[in-house]
């Protein structure tokens, strides 16, 4: 089969594909990684990455881009939603939270919402302290872009389904999945080994011992997962690398980040590649959620494309309502097809970029 682009080629070992997603952190540790969020608020936006996103998203986006960078370019007015831990939180923490003016940004019909997923937003720009990872203790909550939980809820997991979240570190995903359900066998995979250990701590923080041990957790190629556990999982998350936009535009180093433009189409032959284990991996019947945090319409629209022209086995699913049920907390942009919804940031619902697309396996 013949690909457009980088994707006519394999794409190199994944050490390549690891340059291109710093944001993620593999040269750093975990305690370093959650120090480079706080740090990011006092740098300076590389301005060849603005450049490289003005000239692209001004075509992709149109009028909606200026309003995109003034949120994307002003950490100030960036957001951080309370994801409420159903383990161990208590009904202090949801008073406090509703005192300091924020509200569910659940709510509505959305085709679903489980009852234990309890995740809260506040139209101020405003970020909850965040609770420090203690060995045996369990944080009552986790903070993260409220656009992250969509793909989970695109998902829809049920309890005793066997589930795979492909590239799950640092393991917000992963977080909410387990909030929302309690899968039979749940995979949560990361390739890079540094990261494999944050996913690690991140789950210890938040599930119980006992349930954390019926967890799998891996550092495979993801690439080959498809080969390893064919037909094995009822649901797939695929949150895949890709050129986090927010995390790009402050880049420190103009030399890697000259770079990283470079060489970003070959990001994405890496997610149609990671799609494609995924659909092997998936049995007849079962559905494969696909996300990236770009607004880049080549690692998100156009990947799910080619991966729809090229796999006779695999269907688009309408999600549509799911963005009509939480229009009045997200911005969406209009120029979607029903089985994807891309999140796009703006002031008072600073959340994403996040596009989400679902496929089913026939």
């Amino acid at each position: 089969m013949r690909l457009p682009h980088a994707a006519a080629r394999l794409l190199p070992p994944l050490s390549t594909a690891v340059a291109l997603r710093p944001q993620r952190g593999f040269a750093q540790t975990p305690g370093q990684l959650e120090n480079k969020t706080k740090q990011k608020l006092q740098k300076q936006i590389c301005q060849v990455v603005l450049d490289h996103f003005e000239k692209q998203y001004s075509t992709e986006l149109g009028d909606a881009w200026s309003t995109i960078r003034e949120v994307l370019t002003y950490p100030s007015c960036w957001q951080h939603a309370v994801l409420l831990n159903k383990f161990s939180h208590t009904a202090d923490l949801e008073d406090t939270l509703c005192a300091q003016g924020y509200h569910p940004a659940f709510r509505g019909t959305l085709p679903y919402l489980p009852r234990s997923l309890k995740c809260y937003v506040s139209r101020t720009p405003r970020r909850f302290p965040s609770q420090k990872h203690q060995s045996g203790k369990l944080k009552e909550y986790y903070l993260l872009n409220a656009a992250s939980v969509l793909p989970v809820l695109a998902l829809e997991v049920k309890d005793g389904e066997d589930v795979l979240d492909l590239c799950a570190a640092p393991g917000g995903k992963s977080v909410v999945i387990l909030q929302c359900a309690h899968p039979g066998q749940f995979h949560c995979n990361e390739y890079d080994e540094l990261r494999s250990r944050w996913l690690k701590q991140t789950m210890e923080s938040f599930i119980p011992h006992p349930l954390f041990n019926l967890i799998t957790v891996s550092n495979l190629d993801g690439r080959q997962i498809g080969e390893l556990k064919p037909e094995f999982y009822d649901k797939i998350l695929v949150d895949a690398p890709c050129s986090n936009d927010r995390s790009w535009l402050f880049s420190s180093d103009i030399q890697q980040a000259t770079l990283r433009l470079l060489q970003r189409n070959e990001l994405s032959v890496l997610q149609f590649q990671l799609l494609r284990s995924a659909i092997k991996a998936l049995r007849p019947g079962g559905s494969l959620v696909y996300s990236t945090c770009t607004l880049s319409k080549e690692e998100n629209s156009s990947v799910i494309n080619l991966i729809l022209n090229s796999c006779s086995n695999v269907i688009p699913v309408n999600i549509s309502e799911i963005a009509k049920a939480v229009s009045q907390e997200f911005t969406f942009h209009s120029d979607t097809q029903q089985h994807e919804l891309l999140v796009l940031p703006e002031k008072g619902r600073a959340w994403g970029p996040m596009y989400v697309a679902k496929l089913q396996k026939m």
